[in-house]
């Protein structure tokens, strides 16, 4: 895709700016009304890996207009103090691109549809629960950011890891420095013997085959009691109608998103859902490996044609 189909936006809300990029389907013409997908970005993650440059493209080359936008105290959008994940925040960020779409005229307002990948899945998930403007959801390797904190982020202890979190939060009340903890080993060489998705994440996010300036996956201690009590998938049994595409893959890791992926496609109540098992691969394979990504896209953007 030519530099000359991505146009960055500034998406106004009550708090502050967010940034994103809209890419443009060839031969744009800017008299018609296009079809439009938000991609949200992994955990920690920025709009320029995975959710911009791999889906955001590939979905605008397909005829869409493409929007991948940076979470809420992350990337270039606004917020302080940085680092933050912030799942009540990420999910309300949505509403505000959609309300940014919707002035542009070349959007058709009744055709937005969401894709996430990771944690962005989750997001994305969660946010259609309750924006009725969100026509069709696309996850890719999904994760319930509540789960990965219940178990992995928490080595399987969400109290012991609420009850640091409060002591920190506790000593920085009181002018103690805030202490940003790196979610990944410093090297791939460090995380040699790890968990599959902790190995892989590391070789995606510290390399240059992933690696980004504001692809920070940091995170403030002190800021990550709330996302202990949110749940990607709560009233997903009644609220959750929408068409529905899960893309999994099915070598599991400690992310949890083989398991998030079966458990929503079983508890979603949307008439038309589709699951995508890409046999044989990994959670970050289907972030960027052109086979894996070719399963997911061979299925979401017949889906996305199909039900947007």
């Amino acid at each position: 895709m030519s530099i000359d189909n991505i146009v960055s936006a500034t998406v106004k809300t009550p708090y502050w700016d967010i940034a994103a990029n809209i890419y443009l389907p060839p031969g744009f013409d800017e008299t018609r009304k296009y079809p439009v997908v938000i991609t949200a970005h992994p955990i920690g993650s920025c709009k320029e890996q995975t959710s911009g440059n791999v889906y955001g493209t590939a979905l605008a080359d397909a005829g869409y207009v493409a929007v991948a936008f940076d979470a809420s105290y992350q990337g270039a959008s606004g917020g302080e103090p940085r680092f933050i994940e912030d799942p009540t925040q990420r999910v309300q960020d949505f509403s505000y691109v959609i309300d940014h779409l919707v002035t542009l005229p070349y959007v058709d307002t009744d055709r937005i549809g969401v894709l996430g990948i990771c944690g962005g899945g989750g997001y994305s998930i969660s946010a259609a629960t309750t924006e009725r403007r969100i026509k069709v959801v696309g996850s890719v390797v999904g994760v319930n950011f509540g789960h990965l904190l219940h178990e992995a982020f928490s080595g399987y202890d969400p109290i012991m890891a609420l009850e640091a979190i409060a002591a920190q939060r506790t000593a920085e009340a009181r002018g103690a420095d805030p202490v940003v903890e790196n979610l990944l080993p410093p090297s791939v060489e460090a995380a040699e013997g790890l968990d599959i998705d902790v190995v892989e994440a590391t070789e995606y996010y510290k390399t240059a085959r992933g690696e980004q300036p504001h692809g920070a996956t940091r995170s403030m201690i002190s800021r990550r009691a709330a996302g202990y009590g949110w749940d990607a998938f709560t009233h997903a049994e009644v609220l959750l109608t929408q068409p529905l595409c899960v893309v999994v893959g099915d070598k599991p890791g400690a992310f949890g998103s083989y398991r998030d992926g079966l458990e929503i496609y079983r508890r979603a109540r949307s008439e038309k859902k589709q699951l995508v098992v890409a046999e044989g691969y990994s959670h970050y394979d289907l972030y960027d490996r052109p086979e894996p990504v070719k399963i997911a896209l061979d299925a979401l953007i017949p889906f996305f044609d199909t039900n947007l």
